[in-house]
Formats: structure tokens, C-alpha cells, sequence
């Protein structure tokens, strides 16, 4: 009996050179560059399915996606105390493609400091000169081989310049008067400032590391993907070394073999989940849910961030995209102008301009994000409810601290790889993080009160004038503010296996064969989107990945040409 499960058993396992979990922005790029050569065979696991709906190529697809529990994982954290007890939101791609299948395609890799930030924490090789030309590699931009941008990557970078919407026009105008800067490109020379933002699309599609990366791919015989797999846990052999991953898979369990590495890119959420599942985090919390533990490992799933943000909504003197979004002829007519010319409105971002501003004169790097987007809409409190602009001629402005000081934890809530972790964001528990919070206020408001804003608005509909004061700022960011989706650092980058789960190569310290390629390993939250940062660190992972194995295999040929050198003078 016993020998015949053993067979069925070995039946269902499959042996590769390397194994992804997770073919989000990091997992479909890895996928690709360990591929390349043809000499690895790769195995891409991803526990949603494919990215074969029109909705996923269409840039305003997200709101079809935002509440969609086919491809979504529709995360929530926990309350959280400082919110007004409120459980925040966190959507999570669950398809291949992974959160840049359903996110807004803002193209932000954050500023310089950010990374230098990384480099001072002991992870070598990580300043933002280093990751420079990662983020030149991954990018084809329209300005060409610069300092600054690349021509030849897989992303599509698309300036919105020459097409947003006019009465962004007036915010960026109403910053100037205000006396804030004006920069061309977030992602050039000068990071501060008020300018349009850049997406990632290419000829109004969304150009995710899926259709960019993946999907040519995927012809290659050394590369096979396997959709709708959830992973239980990573496999090691009695040297605490990963050899492969136990998997379910509609409803039935299978094991896939890794003869070099195991690597883990289920994103901030899943993949100290993952870990935990597996054995290795918090001895006292696995010995909580009855797991046995491989390796001690405290910061497994600690110094979670996220950018939390609010919006400020205003009824306008003039048309914004409420009067063409709302109706349904206003829908048609806009879905012909993307069907036979791929512009317009569905062939771009929400979020059309913003910027990132000092919130006071005390402060050395830009420490807050603007979003000015010229369509107002409440985010729906029910998950049958659609993204719907307002009944109004309407506009909003919104804000984010950002490099918040809080954080927060991911935990596992059973032993059961079925059953969410546990999210705790645990924010607003600095003074710092409270202090923007109210700088983020004002600076609205001072914004707001430039002559070309005044002459837009008609009146300020939430949180209203009567909310002016400290107190009153911080109560409607407790009161209203939500997650604007950037996890990341819950396996954070560093030397000390204490506070850190990854060294400066991604491996995973006290264990073998195992890496973290994705927005978990980020030491400190980017200041902006994190879509961006999240694809620079795969294409230098990938690279770290394959460095290493060609140290390997010319240490192995090394000592096989010596043996017979040795053997000789045992002779």
C-alpha cells in the first residue's frame, strides 16, 4: 500500500532548473531572462489564470477588475486602530500578470535617495546608480538612449503630455502660481515637482511584463507555465536546502522538483505567507498553527509599508470626464474613439497629473505625492458595485505621504495555504507619518487656492470648508483615507538575518536554494508608484541569478579538471 502511494506520488512530480511562484511584474520578467538562453528549463507557477480578456489590454480595464474575484484576490487587512478601526482595502492581481494586470499604469520609479536608502542599509549594489541601468534595460522610451531612460526594453513608456484632459492644464497652472516647480519627467533629471505623469502602454494597451515578457516567451521549449496552482509550501531536503515546491491544483496535489532554485515572487502578501507555510519565519508563530519549523526567521513577514491616501472632491465650473464617462452615449462614443484610433480616454490613465512636492520648507527631499485626476468617483463600498464617475460636472485631488515610517506585518492565519494571512498596516503609529498627513491637507488646500484652480470650482464637496483646522484634517484622513495598493518590504533586503529576510542577492539567509525576487524584498517604500521599482528589481535579480550559476558551473568544471591532477600526485 505504502509503495503504491509512493508511485502515485512520484507521478505527479516534475523536475525543473528553476522554479517561479508568482507570475506577476517580477515573476513574467524572471521567466523570461532565465529562459533566454535556452540552457535552463524554467516552471512559472501562477495561481490565477491567463490574461486573455479584452479587459486586461485596455488601459481603463482596471475598473472591470478592481472588484473582481476571478481576478483578484480582493485582500483586506485587518482593522486597523488608527483608521477609525476600519479594515483598508487591498486589491491583488490573481492572474498572470499579477497586480500589473489590474493596476493604473502610472510609470513612477521614485527618486534617487530612495535607493541610495537601500544601498546605506548594508545592501551593496543597490544605490540608485546601480539600479540605473536596470530600469534603462526594462523600458523602451520615445526620448531614446539617455542618461536617464533606455530605448530597447520590453515596457512601453507613453508620455500623456498631449493628451489629458484640459483642466489639468489649469492644476498645473495653480501650481506654478502657488510656487511649485514644474518638471517634464518624474523619472529624468528633476524628480520634484508638478508635471503629467507617464504610463506604461503601448499604442493605448497596457504594457505589462505579461504581454511584454511573458507572452514571447512562452513559445520556448525550456519554459512551461502552469496557471490556477496555489502553492503550500516550498520543499527542503534535511540541509535546509529548497528542492521544490507541494502545490495543489484544481483540487489535487502535485510536486514540482527544483534542481538549482526555488524562486519567490508571490508578491508582499503571499510571499511571506508562503515562507511562513513552509516553515520558515517566527518560531513562535509557527509553532502557534502546529508547523514545523526549517528556520528561524523573526523578520519573515514584518516592516510591511504601503502608501495610504485620501482625495479632496470639487464640483466644477467646466466639463471634466464625469459629463463624457457617466452617460451611456458619452460611454459609446468614447469606446468607437478607442476602438478605431487607440486614444482618448480608455487609452489612458486616471491618474493624468500630479507630482511629487516638499510639504514644508524643513523638508530635504519631496516627501508628498499629488494625484489630480479630472474625473471625481467614490470607491464603491460593495464588491458588486462598479468604479462610476459622480452625477456632477466633477474633479479630485488626492495625496500620499511618501516614505510613511510606519510598519506593519503579514501573517499567516492558519496552516492552511487556502485561508489569507492576516494584513496589518499598522498605520499612522509615528509622529512623522501624522505630521504629513496634515502637511498633505495643506498642501491641497494651498493648491486649491491658486487663481486658475479658483476658477474651475465651483466649491469643494468633501471634506468641505468647514474641515480647516489639525484636527479636523486628521480626523477625515482616519476617517476616509485607503490603501493606494503599494505593499511592499515584508521580506526586507538587508545584512542582519535578525531584522532582514533576504541578503543584497536575494537569497533568503539561513537556507538554500531559495530566493525573493519581488516588492517584499524592498528595504524602504519608494517614494511614488511601486509598479516600476517592482520590474528594475526582477531584471536584476534575474541577472544575480544567472551570475550565479555560471560561478557554479565554472566552479564545477574547475574542480572535475583538477581531479585528475589530484588523484596523479595520490598515485
Amino acid at each position: 500500500m505504502e509503495a503504491s502511494k509512493e508511485r502515485r506520488r512520484a507521478t505527479h512530480r516534475m523536475n525543473y532548473d528553476y522554479i517561479i511562484v508568482g507570475a506577476g511584474s517580477a515573476g513574467c520578467i524572471l521567466a523570461n531572462r532565465l529562459s533566454a538562453s535556452g540552457e535552463h528549463s524554467v516552471l512559472l507557477l501562477e495561481a490565477g489564470g491567463r490574461d486573455d480578456s479584452f479587459w486586461f489590454k485596455i488601459p481603463v480595464g482596471f475598473t472591470k477588475t478592481y472588484y473582481n474575484e476571478t481576478y483578484n484576490w480582493m485582500y483586506y487587512s485587518e482593522p486597523e486602530p488608527q483608521l477609525d478601526n476600519r479594515p483598508i482595502y487591498c486589491p491583488r492581481g490573481k492572474v498572470q500578470g499579477g497586480s500589473g494586470s489590474i493596476n493604473a499604469m502610472i510609470y513612477v520609479r521614485g527618486q534617487p535617495r530612495d535607493f541610495d536608502d537601500w544601498h546605506e542599509a548594508g545592501n551593496q549594489g543597490w544605490a540608485f546608480r546601480d539600479v540605473l541601468p536596470y530600469f534603462r534595460r526594462l523600458e523602451s522610451h520615445p526620448l531614446g538612449n539617455t542618461t536617464f531612460h533606455g530605448a530597447d526594453g520590453p515596457i512601453r513608456i507613453s508620455p500623456m503630455k498631449d493628451a489629458v484632459h484640459p483642466i489639468c492644464h489649469a492644476f498645473l497652472k495653480g501650481c506654478a502660481q502657488a510656487g511649485y516647480k514644474r518638471t517634464d519627467d518624474f523619472n529624468g533629471a528633476q524628480f520634484e515637482g508638478a508635471g503629467i505623469y507617464d504610463v506604461n502602454t503601448r499604442n493605448g494597451q497596457r504594457s505589462s511584463s505579461s504581454f511584454e515578457y511573458l507572452h514571447p516567451a512562452m513559445s520556448r521549449r525550456n519554459l512551461h507555465v502552469e496557471h490556477n496552482v496555489l502553492a503550500s509550501r516550498v520543499l527542503f531536503d534535511a540541509n535546509q536546502r529548497a528542492i521544490g515546491v507541494a502545490v495543489t491544483q484544481n483540487g489535487q496535489a502535485r510536486e514540482f522538483m527544483a534542481a538549482r532554485e526555488v524562486i519567490l515572487s508571490a508578491g508582499a502578501v503571499d510571499t511571506p505567507k508562503l515562507l511562513q507555510l513552509s516553515g520558515v519565519g517566527e518560531k513562535a508563530l509557527l509553532a502557534k498553527h502546529g508547523i514545523a519549523l526549517v528556520h528561524e526567521s523573526p523578520a519573515v513577514g514584518q516592516n510591511l509599508q504601503d502608501h495610504l491616501c485620501v482625495s479632496f472632491y470639487y464640483r466644477a465650473s467646466v466639463k471634466t470626464l464625469n459629463d463624457e464617462m457617466r452617460p451611456l452615449l458619452g460611454k459609446l462614443k468614447l469606446g468607437l474613439q478607442y476602438l478605431f484610433t487607440r486614444k482618448g480616454p480608455l487609452a489612458m490613465s486616471v491618474n493624468q497629473s500630479g507630482g511629487f512636492f516638499k510639504g514644508n520648507a524643513q523638508q530635504e527631499q519631496p516627501n508628498l505625492q499629488l494625484y489630480f485626476n479630472p474625473l471625481s468617483y467614490r470607491i464603491p463600498k460593495s464588491s458588486t458595485a462598479s468604479l462610476e464617475p459622480e452625477p456632477y460636472s466633477g474633479f479630485l485631488l488626492a495625496f500620499n505621504p511618501c516614505r510613511p515610517t510606519s510598519r506593519g506585518s503579514i501573517e499567516i492565519a492558519s496552516n492552511r495555504a487556502e485561508d489569507a494571512a492576516k494584513i496589518r498596516i499598522n498605520a499612522l503609529t509615528t509622529d512623522k507619518d501624522i505630521d504629513e498627513v496634515i502637511q498633505g491637507c495643506e498642501l491641497v488646500r494651498k493648491v486649491m487656492a491658486a487663481p486658475a484652480l479658483k476658477d474651475i470650482t465651483v466649491e469643494e464637496i468633501s471634506p468641505g470648508p468647514q474641515v480647516h483646522t489639525r484636527e479636523g484634517f486628521l480626523r477625515y484622513f482616519r476617517e476616509q483615507s485607503g490603501s493606494i495598493y503599494h505593499l511592499c518590504g515584508s521580506c526586507a533586503m538587508g545584512p542582519d538575518p535578525r531584522t532582514s529576510v533576504v541578503d543584497e542577492r536575494l537569497r533568503v539567509h539561513g537556507v538554500g536554494g531559495l530566493r525573493i525576487v519581488d516588492a517584499s524584498i524592498f528595504p524602504n517604500i519608494t517614494s511614488g508608484n511601486i509598479n516600476a521599482p517592482t520590474m528594475m528589481v526582477a531584471e536584476k535579480g534575474a541577472e544575480m541569478i544567472l551570475q550565479d550559476a555560471r560561478s557554479t558551473a565554472t566552479a564545477t568544471a574547475e574542480a572535475a579538471s583538477e581531479e585528475p591532477v589530484r588523484l596523479a600526485a595520490a598515485a
